[in-house]
């Protein structure tokens, strides 16, 4: 089987891909704190790897073999994202700036079932409404576009909250982010 250097360099390939997957996975576990599944994927990764590295090793002399690991590590960050991205595990806080301070855009986003945080703020040309949600990952981009179909011209920062202390959604978190 491994005589055939064109099957060769399809199984690096693919052992490539699966293992930088799986580092990329245990890495984002890692730092979302669920310790336990990282420590489960880390154990495949490190098989992945061991497999893959010694196949391309004992063939060093075939320059295939090392461009199949190269393109197989570069395809496998692109994997490893696009699982992260349909796991989308963990919180993002959306913080919306609004010139339409008279309209109730906190109490419609509420409607759909977002908490919202408002507040009156300045800003340039006056004042403005500023709302602090905070939603799952999953639901980033339905919220966005929430929020863009009650005000177009809203000024929209997402970002990642790395600890949350109080608040009505602290035990949901803390139950979500149990390691």
């Amino acid at each position: 089987m491994f005589e055939n250097p064109i099957l060769m360099v399809i199984i690096i390939l693919v052992i490539n891909i699966i293992y930088v997957s799986f580092y990329t996975l245990r890495t984002i576990l890692t730092l979302k704190n669920y310790r336990y599944a990282a420590a489960l994927v880390s154990m495949f990764e490190a098989f992945v790897y061991v497999l893959g590295i010694g196949l391309v090793i004992n063939n060093l002399h075939q320059i295939e073999n090392i461009v199949a690991y190269a393109i197989g590590f570069a395809s496998g960050v692109i994997v490893g994202m696009k699982i992260e991205e349909k796991l989308a595990l963990g919180y993002i806080t959306v913080t919306v700036i609004t010139s339409r301070v008279r309209e109730n855009l906190a109490e419609a986003l509420r409607e759909r079932g977002y908490g919202v945080t408002v507040w009156t703020a300045h800003g340039r040309q006056g004042e403005r409404m500023m709302m602090e949600i905070l939603t799952p990952r999953k639901n980033e981009w339905n919220l966005i576009d929430s929020v863009k179909g009650l005000d177009p011209n809203a000024f929209i920062v997402s970002h990642e909250p790395k600890s949350f202390h109080g608040g009505f959604w602290v035990k949901a978190i803390r139950k979500d982010m149990r390691p």
